[in-house]
Protein backbone atom coordinates (compact mmCIF):
# COMPACT_ATOMS: atom_id res chain seq x y z
CA UNK A 1 0.00 0.00 0.00
CA UNK A 2 1.37 3.40 -0.93
CA UNK A 3 1.45 6.10 1.73
CA UNK A 4 -1.32 8.67 1.46
CA UNK A 5 -1.83 11.67 3.72
CA UNK A 6 -4.94 13.73 4.37
CA UNK A 7 -3.75 16.96 6.00
CA UNK A 8 -5.84 19.26 8.20
CA UNK A 9 -5.00 22.69 9.52
CA UNK A 10 -1.45 21.88 10.59
CA UNK A 11 0.18 23.14 7.37
CA UNK A 12 -0.53 26.83 7.90
CA UNK A 13 -1.42 27.59 11.49
CA UNK A 14 0.42 27.99 14.76
CA UNK A 15 1.13 24.81 16.77
CA UNK A 16 -1.71 23.54 18.96
CA UNK A 17 -1.33 22.84 22.66
CA UNK A 18 -1.84 19.07 22.22
CA UNK A 19 -0.92 16.56 19.55
CA UNK A 20 -3.18 13.51 19.85
CA UNK A 21 -1.55 10.33 18.51
CA UNK A 22 -3.56 7.29 17.47
CA UNK A 23 -2.39 4.15 15.69
CA UNK A 24 -5.16 2.20 13.96
CA UNK A 25 -5.18 -1.41 12.79
CA UNK A 26 -8.39 -3.25 11.88
CA UNK A 27 -10.45 -1.26 14.38
CA UNK A 28 -13.61 -0.58 12.35
CA UNK A 29 -15.95 -1.85 15.08
CA UNK A 30 -14.90 0.70 17.71
CA UNK A 31 -13.12 3.39 15.70
CA UNK A 32 -15.96 5.92 15.35
CA UNK A 33 -16.59 5.94 19.11
CA UNK A 34 -12.89 6.52 19.80
CA UNK A 35 -12.64 9.39 17.30
CA UNK A 36 -15.86 11.03 18.46
CA UNK A 37 -14.64 10.97 22.06
CA UNK A 38 -11.60 13.02 21.01
CA UNK A 39 -13.40 15.46 18.73
CA UNK A 40 -15.90 16.31 21.49
CA UNK A 41 -13.31 17.11 24.17
CA UNK A 42 -14.07 20.23 26.19
CA UNK A 43 -10.45 21.33 25.57
CA UNK A 44 -10.31 21.71 21.80
CA UNK A 45 -6.87 23.17 21.01
CA UNK A 46 -5.34 20.03 19.51
CA UNK A 47 -4.29 18.33 16.30
CA UNK A 48 -5.38 14.72 15.82
CA UNK A 49 -2.66 12.66 14.12
CA UNK A 50 -3.78 9.21 12.97
CA UNK A 51 -1.99 6.48 11.04
CA UNK A 52 -3.85 3.53 9.60
CA UNK A 53 -1.21 0.81 9.95
CA UNK A 54 -2.20 -1.33 6.97
CA UNK A 55 -5.75 -2.26 8.00
CA UNK A 56 -7.62 -4.78 5.86
CA UNK A 57 -11.07 -3.76 7.14
CA UNK A 58 -12.98 -0.47 6.71
CA UNK A 59 -10.77 1.53 9.12
CA UNK A 60 -9.14 3.64 6.40
CA UNK A 61 -12.52 4.46 4.85
CA UNK A 62 -13.88 5.58 8.22
CA UNK A 63 -10.82 7.73 8.84
CA UNK A 64 -11.05 9.38 5.42
CA UNK A 65 -14.64 10.37 6.17
CA UNK A 66 -13.69 11.97 9.50
CA UNK A 67 -10.62 13.71 8.02
CA UNK A 68 -12.84 15.35 5.41
CA UNK A 69 -15.15 16.69 8.13
CA UNK A 70 -12.71 17.99 10.77
CA UNK A 71 -9.61 20.03 9.92
CA UNK A 72 -7.89 19.02 13.15
CA UNK A 73 -7.36 15.50 11.79
CA UNK A 74 -4.18 14.60 9.89
CA UNK A 75 -4.62 11.07 8.56
CA UNK A 76 -1.94 8.83 7.04
CA UNK A 77 -2.55 5.45 5.37
CA UNK A 78 0.29 3.03 4.63
CA UNK A 79 1.47 -0.58 4.89
CA UNK A 80 1.69 -2.34 8.26
CA UNK A 81 4.81 -1.56 10.28
CA UNK A 82 3.72 -2.37 13.84
CA UNK A 83 2.68 -0.26 16.80
CA UNK A 84 6.03 1.07 18.15
CA UNK A 85 7.22 2.20 14.68
CA UNK A 86 3.84 3.76 13.98
CA UNK A 87 3.88 5.69 17.25
CA UNK A 88 7.37 6.99 16.54
CA UNK A 89 6.25 8.15 13.11
CA UNK A 90 3.32 9.95 14.71
CA UNK A 91 5.70 11.56 17.17
CA UNK A 92 7.77 13.00 14.31
CA UNK A 93 4.60 14.65 12.96
CA UNK A 94 3.57 16.13 16.33
CA UNK A 95 3.82 19.90 16.88
CA UNK A 96 2.09 20.34 20.23
CA UNK A 97 3.99 20.91 23.47
CA UNK A 98 1.92 18.05 24.93
CA UNK A 99 1.26 14.63 23.42
CA UNK A 100 -1.92 12.72 24.26
CA UNK A 101 -2.07 9.00 23.53
CA UNK A 102 -5.30 7.40 22.33
CA UNK A 103 -6.16 3.85 21.30
CA UNK A 104 -8.66 3.08 18.56
CA UNK A 105 -10.92 0.91 20.72
CA UNK A 106 -11.28 3.07 23.84
CA UNK A 107 -13.40 6.09 24.75
CA UNK A 108 -11.91 9.27 26.24
CA UNK A 109 -14.18 11.08 28.70
CA UNK A 110 -15.04 14.67 27.71
CA UNK A 111 -12.88 16.48 30.29
CA UNK A 112 -9.79 14.30 29.90
CA UNK A 113 -7.67 16.87 28.04
CA UNK A 114 -8.79 19.82 30.15
CA UNK A 115 -7.94 18.05 33.39
CA UNK A 116 -4.56 16.81 32.20
CA UNK A 117 -3.49 20.12 30.66
CA UNK A 118 -4.37 21.95 33.87
CA UNK A 119 -2.45 19.40 35.95
CA UNK A 120 0.70 19.60 33.80
CA UNK A 121 0.62 23.40 33.88
CA UNK A 122 0.39 23.29 37.67
CA UNK A 123 3.10 20.61 38.05
CA UNK A 124 6.08 21.43 35.79
CA UNK A 125 8.13 18.64 37.39
CA UNK A 126 5.74 16.00 35.98
CA UNK A 127 6.58 14.75 32.48
CA UNK A 128 3.68 12.31 32.10
CA UNK A 129 0.20 12.07 33.62
CA UNK A 130 -2.50 9.41 33.26
CA UNK A 131 -5.68 8.89 35.21
CA UNK A 132 -8.28 6.49 36.54
CA UNK A 133 -10.40 4.48 34.11
CA UNK A 134 -13.58 2.47 33.79
CA UNK A 135 -13.55 -1.00 32.24
CA UNK A 136 -16.10 -1.65 29.50
CA UNK A 137 -16.72 -4.78 27.44
CA UNK A 138 -16.96 -5.21 23.67
CA UNK A 139 -20.53 -3.88 23.71
CA UNK A 140 -19.64 -0.82 25.79
CA UNK A 141 -21.20 -2.13 29.01
CA UNK A 142 -19.60 -0.84 32.20
CA UNK A 143 -17.77 -3.64 34.03
CA UNK A 144 -16.10 -1.76 36.85
CA UNK A 145 -13.91 1.13 37.96
CA UNK A 146 -10.11 1.11 38.20
CA UNK A 147 -8.53 3.79 40.39
CA UNK A 148 -4.79 4.29 39.92
CA UNK A 149 -1.89 5.09 42.23
CA UNK A 150 -1.25 8.81 41.90
CA UNK A 151 2.25 9.60 43.14
CA UNK A 152 5.58 9.24 41.36
CA UNK A 153 6.96 7.11 44.19
CA UNK A 154 4.10 4.61 44.00
CA UNK A 155 4.17 4.41 40.22
CA UNK A 156 7.92 4.00 39.89
CA UNK A 157 8.09 1.34 42.60
CA UNK A 158 5.45 -0.71 40.78
CA UNK A 159 6.96 -0.13 37.34
CA UNK A 160 10.39 -1.26 38.45
CA UNK A 161 8.69 -4.54 39.37
CA UNK A 162 7.04 -4.83 35.97
CA UNK A 163 3.59 -3.48 36.91
CA UNK A 164 2.47 -0.54 34.79
CA UNK A 165 -0.46 1.27 36.39
CA UNK A 166 -0.18 4.25 34.11
CA UNK A 167 -2.33 2.98 31.27
CA UNK A 168 -1.02 3.99 27.87
CA UNK A 169 -4.27 5.38 26.35
CA UNK A 170 -4.75 7.63 29.41
CA UNK A 171 -1.32 9.26 29.08
CA UNK A 172 -0.47 12.86 28.30
CA UNK A 173 3.27 13.49 27.96
CA UNK A 174 5.47 16.53 27.43
CA UNK A 175 6.76 16.22 23.85
CA UNK A 176 10.18 17.57 24.85
CA UNK A 177 10.53 14.71 27.33
CA UNK A 178 9.47 12.12 24.74
CA UNK A 179 12.08 13.41 22.34
CA UNK A 180 14.73 13.59 25.06
CA UNK A 181 14.41 9.86 25.82
CA UNK A 182 14.22 8.88 22.16
CA UNK A 183 10.55 7.93 21.85
CA UNK A 184 9.40 4.32 21.74
CA UNK A 185 11.82 1.39 21.62
CA UNK A 186 10.76 -0.40 18.45
CA UNK A 187 12.13 -3.74 19.67
CA UNK A 188 9.57 -3.72 22.52
CA UNK A 189 6.63 -5.10 20.57
CA UNK A 190 4.24 -5.64 23.49
CA UNK A 191 5.53 -3.55 26.43
CA UNK A 192 6.87 -0.42 24.77
CA UNK A 193 4.76 1.70 27.12
CA UNK A 194 6.31 0.33 30.32
CA UNK A 195 9.79 0.76 28.85
CA UNK A 196 8.94 4.36 27.92
CA UNK A 197 7.54 5.19 31.38
CA UNK A 198 10.68 3.82 33.04
CA UNK A 199 12.90 6.00 30.86
CA UNK A 200 10.68 9.07 31.34
CA UNK A 201 10.77 8.44 35.10
CA UNK A 202 14.52 9.01 35.01
CA UNK A 203 14.20 12.60 33.74
CA UNK A 204 11.04 13.71 35.56
CA UNK A 205 8.08 12.63 37.64
CA UNK A 206 5.09 10.47 36.69
CA UNK A 207 1.53 10.89 37.99
CA UNK A 208 -2.07 9.78 37.65
CA UNK A 209 -5.16 11.89 38.21
CA UNK A 210 -7.79 10.66 40.65
CA UNK A 211 -10.35 11.64 37.99
CA UNK A 212 -11.65 9.05 35.55
CA UNK A 213 -10.39 10.00 32.08
CA UNK A 214 -11.07 6.92 29.93
CA UNK A 215 -13.34 3.97 29.28
CA UNK A 216 -10.92 1.13 28.62
CA UNK A 217 -12.36 -1.62 26.44
CA UNK A 218 -11.69 -5.28 27.25
CA UNK A 219 -12.19 -7.56 24.26
CA UNK A 220 -10.52 -10.68 22.79
CA UNK A 221 -8.82 -8.80 19.94
CA UNK A 222 -7.03 -6.23 22.09
CA UNK A 223 -3.23 -6.19 22.28
CA UNK A 224 -3.35 -6.88 26.02
CA UNK A 225 -5.36 -10.05 25.42
CA UNK A 226 -3.56 -11.27 22.31
CA UNK A 227 0.11 -10.95 23.34
CA UNK A 228 0.28 -11.96 26.98
CA UNK A 229 3.48 -14.04 26.75
CA UNK A 230 5.39 -11.50 24.65
CA UNK A 231 4.12 -8.70 26.91
CA UNK A 232 5.56 -10.40 30.01
CA UNK A 233 8.90 -11.09 28.29
CA UNK A 234 9.22 -7.51 27.08
CA UNK A 235 8.24 -6.16 30.50
CA UNK A 236 11.01 -8.18 32.14
CA UNK A 237 13.53 -6.91 29.58
CA UNK A 238 12.39 -3.31 30.17
CA UNK A 239 12.81 -3.71 33.93
CA UNK A 240 16.24 -5.31 33.60
CA UNK A 241 17.42 -2.41 31.46
CA UNK A 242 16.03 0.09 33.97
CA UNK A 243 17.70 -1.73 36.90
CA UNK A 244 21.02 -1.57 35.06
CA UNK A 245 20.62 2.13 34.17
CA UNK A 246 19.72 3.01 37.74
CA UNK A 247 22.34 0.76 39.33
CA UNK A 248 19.86 -1.14 41.50
CA UNK A 249 18.92 -4.75 42.28
CA UNK A 250 15.33 -5.10 41.16
CA UNK A 251 12.68 -7.78 41.62
CA UNK A 252 10.18 -8.66 38.88
CA UNK A 253 6.81 -9.02 40.63
CA UNK A 254 4.50 -8.81 37.62
CA UNK A 255 1.72 -11.39 37.35
CA UNK A 256 -0.44 -12.18 34.29
CA UNK A 257 -2.98 -9.38 34.04
CA UNK A 258 -5.37 -10.50 31.31
CA UNK A 259 -8.71 -9.48 32.81
CA UNK A 260 -10.60 -11.49 30.19
CA UNK A 261 -9.23 -14.70 31.74
CA UNK A 262 -9.22 -13.74 35.39
CA UNK A 263 -11.93 -15.57 37.28
CA UNK A 264 -11.84 -13.25 40.28
CA UNK A 265 -12.09 -10.17 38.08
CA UNK A 266 -15.36 -11.38 36.53
CA UNK A 267 -16.77 -12.36 39.91
CA UNK A 268 -15.98 -8.96 41.41
CA UNK A 269 -17.41 -7.06 38.45
CA UNK A 270 -20.49 -9.30 38.40
CA UNK A 271 -21.42 -8.90 42.05
CA UNK A 272 -20.74 -5.14 41.97
CA UNK A 273 -23.03 -4.73 38.98
CA UNK A 274 -25.72 -6.95 40.50
CA UNK A 275 -25.73 -4.86 43.66
CA UNK A 276 -25.92 -1.72 41.48
CA UNK A 277 -28.99 -3.07 39.70
CA UNK A 278 -27.23 -3.85 36.42
CA UNK A 279 -28.72 -7.31 35.89
CA UNK A 280 -27.66 -7.72 32.24
CA UNK A 281 -24.03 -6.86 32.96
CA UNK A 282 -24.05 -9.12 36.05
CA UNK A 283 -25.37 -11.97 33.92
CA UNK A 284 -22.63 -11.39 31.32
CA UNK A 285 -19.97 -11.38 34.04
CA UNK A 286 -21.43 -14.57 35.54
CA UNK A 287 -21.11 -16.34 32.20
CA UNK A 288 -17.52 -15.16 31.84
CA UNK A 289 -16.72 -16.28 35.40
CA UNK A 290 -18.11 -19.74 34.64
CA UNK A 291 -16.07 -19.96 31.44
CA UNK A 292 -12.86 -19.24 33.39
CA UNK A 293 -13.78 -21.41 36.41
CA UNK A 294 -16.62 -23.84 35.59
CA UNK A 295 -16.23 -25.75 38.88
CA UNK A 296 -16.46 -22.67 41.07
CA UNK A 297 -19.84 -22.54 42.81
CA UNK A 298 -19.59 -18.79 43.37
CA UNK A 299 -19.67 -18.23 39.60
CA UNK A 300 -22.85 -20.30 39.25
CA UNK A 301 -24.38 -18.50 42.21
CA UNK A 302 -23.69 -15.16 40.52
CA UNK A 303 -25.34 -16.28 37.30
CA UNK A 304 -28.43 -17.65 39.06
CA UNK A 305 -28.81 -14.46 41.10
CA UNK A 306 -28.43 -12.34 37.98
CA UNK A 307 -31.11 -14.39 36.23
CA UNK A 308 -33.81 -14.76 38.88
CA UNK A 309 -33.03 -13.07 42.19
CA UNK A 310 -34.63 -9.66 42.85
CA UNK A 311 -32.16 -6.79 42.70
CA UNK A 312 -31.29 -5.57 46.24
CA UNK A 313 -33.02 -2.31 47.15
CA UNK A 314 -30.59 0.38 48.23
CA UNK A 315 -31.48 2.19 51.46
Amino acid sequence: MSEAIERGFQDNQTPPTISVLMSVYNSERYLAQAIDSILTQTFSDFEFLIIDDGSSDRSAEILQTYAAQDARICFTSRENRGIPRTRNQLLTQARGALVAIMDADDIALPDRFRLQVEFLHQHPEVVCVGGALDWIDEKGRLLGHCPMPQTDEELQTLMLGGISLLHHPTAMVRRSALLQVGGYDETMIASSDLDLWLRLGEIGKLANLSDTVLRYRLHPHSITHAKQVRQADDALAACQRAWKRRGIQGQFIRQPADHLKQHKFWLRCGWNNFLDGQRDVARHCGIQAISTGPRNLEAWKLLVCALIKPIPVKP
